[in-house]
């Protein structure tokens, strides 16, 4: 298992709305609303790192409003 914090930052007024959508994902053990560059912090984990890249390209980075992602394993 690989474990990751995945920082998103979102369209001005999606916030909520993509914090409800990250709220669906499996893949998905955690997140929290934070202020600073970053609007969303999300815990992450994955069998492994390919299945977690699958996860941020196809499955967060697809979330209407996600602007920008940055991971950090």
């Amino acid at each position: 298992m690989v474990q990751a914090y995945i920082m998103v930052t979102s369209s001005i007024g999606e916030v909520r709305e993509v914090f409800s959508r990250l709220e669906d994902l499996d893949s998905v053990i955690g997140l929290n609303i934070v202020t600073g560059p970053f609007d969303i912090v999300v815990m992450v984990e994955a069998e492994d790192l390919s299945v977690l890249t699958n996860a941020v390209v196809e499955e967060i980075r697809e979330i209407d409003g996600v602007v920008d992602t940055n991971t950090a394993i």
